[in-house]
């Protein structure tokens, strides 16, 4: 015992601030920028003048819509804090970053609804295997004892809550806490350092109770303490501060502080943990698996596409040093040539000669460079370090600009937002003809379209993407086309009989011939089924035809009039007719869906369901989730598009879902009639 940790680890930092949406990280990155002097005083959020509104979007939705790097000195040490948002529309952002951070700042406060998404976060930190250190936010506010919240907050963390502090009050106002650790009390300063005190008479013997529970837990890996305790020896402070850390660094514990962001109170005791407790790059190069063979080694975390400066990729140097103007490679042996170093604060840069393994900086239009990629010095490159899973789109805008002169534009714009945001999912729907944005979310979405509009200054139009119906026949009938046309000189003449017939669902579509006799050459066959199949993009109904077969069984042809394009015209005649005598009705898609969702909340989601036409195929626990149950059942694609904001309102912003194509059913009524209608087609 005493040197489990291996005492106190230097060198420049990378602390990620997470939490649930509201929780007040922008808030305690503003009140550790003023603590350490990087700023004159902390800015309220709402006067929107904050670091961390690095956008015009994240000031018009007071909501951090992207990670915002802010690096400052605290003791004579760099650190760079990395305030992520926490809506999970925008968790994208905070993957990257987790990847290469040294250590997490986990902002909760005693609020039961915000509990599904915290426990989020804290998987996310189980699967990236990155430390944390839990900051009860808002303990002015709270009514709840702290054990009372500790309780409540327990089942979404994998590692014990460590309580590292408890609050002092003076009636029904906490007016400073005390530290275990260090047996000392502190009464709370608005905005200002606190002052050491003696911990009062009245609040020893819960300080003693509250201390000997966290010694407790400590010696759950620690046998020398166990000992201790079991014979009432007092452990040496310094000793207790040694596992701690070593317990901090392994992820053995979550330690907990306690504060108010907004008053600044208890966040120098957090920036001093930070400090003394914190892994270093070390520790983080050891966890993702980089080679130690004296490379120099960046993970990239952020794309940036500024207004002046070009594009910035802002990458953590994981080892070596990184000077301007030095040539990196990618995966698979590309060069990338820096072009600038910088480091950021907020929207602010300052430019560098060079940085050294820990330094998170930005580097200077790498114009190949995605996030979540790792450079080297080596010219082989180097393999990804973390695969980063995509999570499946969730909404959909069709966008296209409003003038069509800004059509090229968007593409070059829209292919900027999706390097800048990995998450996007874009494509051109060829039936419809529409450029579909597809993303996390309504927030996530509106949000690009902002930027499309705002910074890259191109109007557009948004709206829900078209369901791709299709349509198929019922009845099977043989129907002749007959294209003639004398209009001096060579004329045009194509003959032909076609049995038209459906197949069933999923079938596709099948041609065939039984001519006999040559009364359709065969140089003409193929022309009859181009004809077909240009007929078959667009049916009687006005969308592409399904599961239907067709076989040309007769007709005629003349020596000198016949063509390739009059044969097709015929074909195009006798499927428009015989088409019309088929029944022919609207086919809708079907999506297999799962809905994950807390359980609470499971009651309320099957309900939402058959409200949309579904069809509830059963619900269980989400495996390995506590407390999550995974709602299985059948939807109609047109019942999906804006499905997300009603299972998002029932569980306090936390579910999710994915959707599988399942199978085509039919469609009729006054549904048939209004999907016809939006297409232009009359029922």
């Amino acid at each position: 015992m005493g040197n489990r940790a291996g005492g106190r680890r230097t060198g420049p930092k990378c602390i990620a601030i997470v939490g649930p949406f509201a929780s007040g990280k922008s808030t305690l990155l503003e009140a550790i920028l003023a603590r350490t002097g990087a700023i004159p005083r902390q800015n309220p959020i709402e006067s929107g003048n904050t670091v961390s509104d690095y956008s015009s979007e994240a000031r018009a939705h007071a909501m951090s819509v992207e990670a915002t790097f802010a690096t400052t000195e605290f003791m004579g040490e760099s650190i760079t804090f990395v305030d992520c948002p926490g809506s999970i529309e925008f968790a994208f952002e905070t993957e990257p970053v987790l990847a290469a951070c040294d250590l997490a700042v986990v902002v909760a406060e005693a609020d039961e609804k915000k509990i599904p998404a915290l426990q989020l976060i804290m998987r996310k930190l189980d699967d990236f295997g990155v430390p944390r250190v839990l900051f009860l936010n808002k303990i002015e506010k709270t009514e709840a004892g702290v054990r009372d919240t500790l309780k409540l907050l327990q089942p979404t963390s994998s590692t014990p809550l460590l309580l590292r502090q408890i609050p002092m009050r003076k009636g029904d106002v906490i007016v400073g806490s005390i530290d275990l650790a260090l047996e000392r009390a502190y009464i709370y300063r608005e905005h200002a350092e606190s002052e050491i005190a003696e911990i009062p008479g009245d609040e020893k013997a819960r300080e003693i109770e509250a201390r000997f529970s966290m010694l407790e837990t400590l010696a759950d890996h620690d046998d020398q303490l166990m000992e201790q305790l079991l014979e009432e020896i007092e452990p040496p402070r310094d000793a207790v501060f040694d596992d701690l850390s070593a317990d901090l660094r392994q992820g053995a514990i979550t330690p907990v502080l306690i504060g108010s962001a907004e008053k600044s109170n208890g966040v120098l005791r957090l920036l001093k943990t930070i400090r003394h407790d914190a892994p270093d790059v070390e520790a983080t190069r050891t966890r993702l698996g980089v080679p130690s063979n004296g490379q120099t080694v960046v993970q990239v975390m952020k794309t940036i596409h500024t207004a002046h400066g070009g594009k910035l990729s802002v990458g953590r140097i994981l080892s070596g040093t990184v000077a301007d103007g030095a040539e990196l490679f990618l995966p698979g042996g590309a060069t990338a040539k820096v072009s600038g170093l910088y480091r950021l604060f907020g929207r602010d840069q300052t430019k560098l000669a060079s940085a050294a393994a820990g330094d998170t900086v930005a580097l200077g239009k790498l114009d190949d460079v995605r996030t979540g990629q790792t450079l080297t010095s080596a010219k082989a490159g180097l393999a990804p370090l973390v695969a980063f899973e995509p999570l499946q789109p969730v909404f959909a805008f069709s966008v296209r600009p409003k003038e069509r002169k800004d059509d090229v534009r968007m593409s070059a714009a829209v292919q900027r937002l999706s390097e800048e945001d990995p998450s996007l999912s874009v494509r051109h729907q060829q039936d419809s003809s529409e450029t579909v944005v597809s993303g996390h979310g309504e927030m996530h979405l509106r949000v690009t379209v902002e930027r499309l509009e705002g910074k890259n200054q191109i109007p557009v139009e948004s709206r829900p993407p078209a369901v791709p119906y299709r349509e198929t026949i019922r009845k099977s009938v043989q129907q002749r086309g007959r294209h003639k046309k004398q209009s001096g000189g060579h004329g045009q003449f194509g003959d032909v009989v076609l049995d038209i017939k459906p197949l069933p669902r999923g079938a596709g579509f099948e041609f065939s011939d039984t001519i006999t006799g040559g009364v359709v050459p065969k140089t003409y066959i193929q022309s009859v089924e181009t004809g077909v199949r240009d007929f078959l993009k667009s049916g009687p109904l006005g969308f592409p035809v399904v599961d239907i077969a067709v076989n040309l069984s007769d007709g005629s042809y003349h020596s000198v009039d016949s063509s390739d394009m009059a044969f097709q015209m015929a074909a195009k005649l006798a499927m428009k007719e015989g088409m019309s005598a088929c029944s022919p009705v609207l086919l809708e898609p079907i999506m297999k869906v799962e809905i994950f969702t807390p359980s609470d909340a499971t009651a309320r989601i099957t309900g939402i369901v058959p409200q949309r036409r579904g069809q509830i195929l059963g619900y269980n626990p989400r495996p390995g989730w506590p407390g999550w149950d995974v709602v299985e059942a059948t939807m109609p694609q047109a019942e999906i598009g804006n499905l997300i904001i009603e299972l998002r309102s029932a569980t306090a912003g936390v579910a999710n879902y994915r959707a599988t194509f399942d199978h085509m059913a039919e469609l009729t009524g006054r549904l048939a009639d209004d999907a016809m209608n939006a297409n232009g087609k009359a029922a």
